[in-house]
């Protein structure tokens, strides 16, 4: 299996170092310029060593004081940003829904020109559970096209047969056949009692700015890796799995998630988002309700040179699965589906010609049985008139869920040298005070 590498980056302190070596050339060539008694000789050399020492000490003080440049992102709640009325589940994730799991990949390898094959690779799979038991047992789901320039597979049968049966999975758009072959293998190999029901389901966005995506560098390995590590609890989110490579409003983003819970009045039940975002333009970008993609126009992804990388206008792609425990049909799993269009809209959002809006909902309240000798299912389905609060629930956790793979994407070069830069927090912070909306947290 390929090593699964994350890039770092340094803590830097400019000038310090610098400032100590240059104290100490002075002193030996003033040494030399003007020479002293012998006599005195010791005692200056005990003072230069006392001065170097002092500097050093200053140095080290001075880079404990100094704001963290680290590896370290926030998410938007982290950075004070607060959306919606409902409150989120222990997690903030979709791993809030009992039984869900989320297994990632993550693929960063090589720099410099692109060779076709060999990489720069920043690329992953993401693995998305609606039950651990899932090869065995089905959900009831649908999906959701709000616009369909991208993929998602085995999407025909989970319309005729209404319920999920496969993991969800997240990849780049090169990727889409070798995650379906190694899915098949996984299944094949390790839960042979599928044995003709092999329709995983794919889906993509495109990474091919930052990824040497004609390259298809996932295969069984990876796949069975997030397959293998998928788990409950927080969710790794930003440059991770499929989102590794992808950008969104022009800035490094990738996966986020989110959840909410209802209140006991409306069931007490949760709705849990994962998005794979790589869509909008820059003057798109509205966070909370404030223009900042209009406020923030410089920062745009550059080529080696690091002159600005063209803007083709295309809005780009988003793959949205949403999952929750409230007991519901695949009609109202779909009527569900379709309210994560407005969310992504409240982040601005217009759902351009070429992209590819693809969604997918689950309900774990209900077990279906893959091979049970069973004429007749007991299942339970809110009434029509009890789903309007999923709704809602369902387009605050997709806006937020888009916020955190966007707030969590960190600086990325890929492949030819491009940069694709983080949202900075601190010029956010300065747009976000302008408009009446001001950073609740730290933003360095």
């Amino acid at each position: 299996m390929r090593a699964a590498q994350t890039a770092k980056e340094t803590t830097v302190a400019p000038g310090f170092s610098s400032a100590v070596s240059a104290a100490s050339t002075a002193t030996l060539q003033n040494y030399q310029t003007n020479p002293i008694p012998q006599s005195h000789t010791r005692s200056l050399r005990r003072r230069a060593l006392l001065v170097t020492g002092f500097l050093l000490v200053l140095q080290a003080a001075l880079l404990a004081q100094a704001p963290k440049q680290t590896d370290s992102r926030l998410r938007a709640r982290q950075l004070g940003i607060v959306v919606g009325n409902y409150p989120t589940g222990r997690w903030n994730a979709i791993t809030d829904i009992p039984g869900v799991l989320v297994g990632q990949t993550t693929i960063i390898r090589g720099s410099g020109p692109l060779r076709v094959g060999e990489g720069p690779v920043r690329t992953g799979v993401t693995a998305v559970f609606p039950r651990k038991d899932i090869w065995s047992n089905g959900v009831f789901a649908a999906t959701y096209a709000l616009n369909g320039d991208g993929e998602m597979t085995g999407t025909h049968w989970i319309r005729d047969l209404e319920t999920l049966n496969f993991p969800v999975m997240l990849t780049n758009t090169g990727s889409v056949g070798g995650v379906m072959d190694a899915v098949t293998e996984y299944v094949a190999t390790k839960h042979p009692e599928h044995r003709w029901d092999y329709l995983p389901v794919v889906a993509e966005t495109f990474d091919g700015t930052l990824n040497d995506i004609l390259g298809r560098h996932v295969h069984y390995p990876e796949v069975a890796a997030a397959l293998d590590s998928a788990h409950d609890g927080p969710v790794e989110e930003g440059n991770v799995g499929g989102g590794t490579g992808m950008v969104c409003f022009r800035f490094k983003c990738g996966v986020g998630t989110s959840s909410r819970q209802l209140p006991a009045s409306d069931g007490g039940y949760k709705v849990g988002v994962l998005v794979q975002a790589n869509f909008g333009t820059r003057d798109q970008l509205t966070i909370d309700g404030v223009p900042v993609g209009r406020e923030l126009t410089d920062q745009v992804p550059v080529a080696s040179n690091r002159m600005p990388l063209a803007d083709d206008g295309k809005e780009g792609s988003v793959i949205v699965v949403i999952a929750t425990d409230a007991p519901v049909s695949s009609v109202q799993l779909e009527r569900i589906a379709r309210r994560a269009g407005l969310g992504l809209a409240r982040t601005g959002s217009t759902s351009g010609n070429s992209s590819g809006d693809l969604f997918i909902a689950f309900s774990t309240a209900n077990v279906i049985p893959l091979r049970g000798s069973e004429k007749e299912l007991n299942v339970r389905f809110l009434t029509t008139d009890h789903v309007e609060p999923l709704f809602r629930a369902t387009v605050e956790a997709t806006e937020e869920a888009v916020l955190n793979a966007l707030t969590m994407g960190k600086t990325m070069e890929g492949v030819n040298g491009r940069v694709v830069y983080q949202l900075p927090y601190d010029r956010l912070a300065t747009i976000m005070a302008k408009y009446g909306r001001p950073l609740r947290a730290a933003t360095h």
